[in-house]
């Protein structure tokens, strides 16, 4: 209780103890004091907003940061810091040349392998022809020496029945052995031939292993040269930038070259006590809740949004639930790291309301006056509940319709007249 009121009830009581003196003593008591001038306001019934308060604070709904994946020396920057980006667009360009080089060697190499490997297989034909070559050659030579071989057969008869001379079988034997040999040869040149193709296969495999290695490479470097433009991955905005043109960057660096952060829409986080939870799961089945943000001790609703996050498990150190909401922050009312109070609205129901500043604080609790018919106060006792910026919420110890004092309290003690007057123009 404030030193003013407790002053109000004191002369309050000393007027009282005045008045039972006078009476006890047979004088006329003393001329009744003034009303007292008040400001007064309605306790009113309406539909509200059962909220849970919390600070929170915004942010970004997406954060990346942007590093250079090829080595080089920055050779333009095409954003200004603390602009808005769209995802495609070009941020920077590291100097392409000593890429675009390294391209034309390996491209060069794929194209000396290709023609390697086009001998290669212009080789491994030619051997194939040689095998079908001798596998011919081994095919007509076969007959030939079938023939060979009956005809000496007859030419042996015809000796034996000394019809020809032996002079005559002699010769025919020494052609069919020749023969013999040359079917001999015949097949030693087909095993030959096919050594020389499998190796042949051997050598085209491995070239073309090699151009597909070379291939490789230049699909790697052509990579590598896209990394030579740096381009924006998603819509939002840049932070500091932490390089300029002219500086050489590394791949993969730890600190980024620039901070691009998605604020449309935003999130802001916040927690609220484990008891919650359960009406949270609750009401959220039933409806999407409604979240409001607003600036520290500012009673202006800066942003509304939904909540679309709940963490899944309660952290046992503060036993409190972590929250997110999302806000669409098309006019950027929000900013990634802003503090906040946060309103989360569970349901609504109807409540009894009056102005906050009618609300007193006494010995024995919160209190109001209330004011009756014959314009008397009386001092009653209040039960409250969440305050709804000018308004608190009582739940018990008034009903709909009464009228309370909203200003002039310091003056007033219970049984006393009261003046009403107009409200002060706010």
């Amino acid at each position: 209780m404030s030193r003013a009121r407790l002053a109000a009830w004191a002369l309050a009581a000393a007027a009282l103890l005045a008045g039972c003196s006078d009476s006890a003593s047979g004088r006329s008591p003393a001329a009744a004091p003034p009303p007292v001038p008040v400001v007064v306001g309605d306790a009113v019934e309406r539909t509200v907003p059962i909220q849970v308060a919390a600070v929170g604070n915004a942010q970004a709904y997406t954060s990346v940061g942007i590093k250079a994946q090829v080595a080089g020396q920055i050779v333009r920057v095409h954003f200004t810091e603390g602009r808005d980006v769209r995802a495609g667009d070009l941020l920077f360009t590291i100097d392409p040349r000593p890429v675009e080089a390294a391209l034309r060697q390996a491209q060069a190499n794929v194209a000396r392998d290709t023609a390697q490997l086009r001998q290669a297989e212009a080789a491994l034909l030619q051997q194939q022809a040689e095998v079908r070559k001798a596998e011919a050659n081994l095919e007509r030579d076969l007959a030939q020496l079938r023939n060979a071989q009956a005809q000496e057969r007859r030419y042996r008869e015809l000796m034996d029945r000394e019809l020809i001379a032996r002079e005559q079988y002699d010769q025919l034997r020494t052609n069919l052995a020749a023969m013999e040999a040359t079917v001999q040869a015949d097949r030693a040149a087909i095993e030959n031939a096919k050594a020389a193709a499998t190796a042949a296969v051997a050598t085209v495999d491995n070239v073309r292993a090699v151009v597909r290695a070379g291939e490789a490479m230049v699909d790697g470097v052509r990579l590598q040269l896209g990394y030579t433009t740096i381009r924006a991955p998603l819509d939002g905005r840049t932070g500091n930038l932490l390089v300029q043109a002219g500086n050489v960057v590394k791949a993969n660096e730890d600190t980024p070259m620039v901070v691009i952060n998605q604020v449309h829409p935003i999130y802001v986080s916040f927690a609220v006590p484990e008891q919650y939870l359960a009406d949270i799961k609750r009401f959220r089945a039933a409806a999407p809740l409604r979240v409001e943000a607003r600036l520290p001790n500012q009673p202006a609703t800066l942003a509304t949004g939904e909540l679309t996050f709940v963490n899944n498990a309660v952290d046992q150190a503060t036993a409190t639930i972590q929250l997110k909401a999302t806000f669409a922050n098309g006019d950027d009312a929000l900013w990634p790291g802003q503090f906040l109070d946060v309103a989360l609205t569970l349901t609504r129901r109807p409540a009894l309301l009056v102005p906050s500043q009618s609300i007193q604080a006494g010995q024995q609790g919160p209190f109001v006056f209330v004011v009756g018919p014959d314009r008397t106060v009386e001092a009653r006792r209040v039960v409250v509940g969440t305050r709804l910026g000018a308004e608190t919420i009582v739940e018990q110890g008034l009903r709909a319709g009464e009228r309370i004092v909203t200003d002039g309290q310091l003056r007033l003690v219970p049984g006393a007249k009261v003046e009403v007057k107009p409200a002060r123009a706010s």
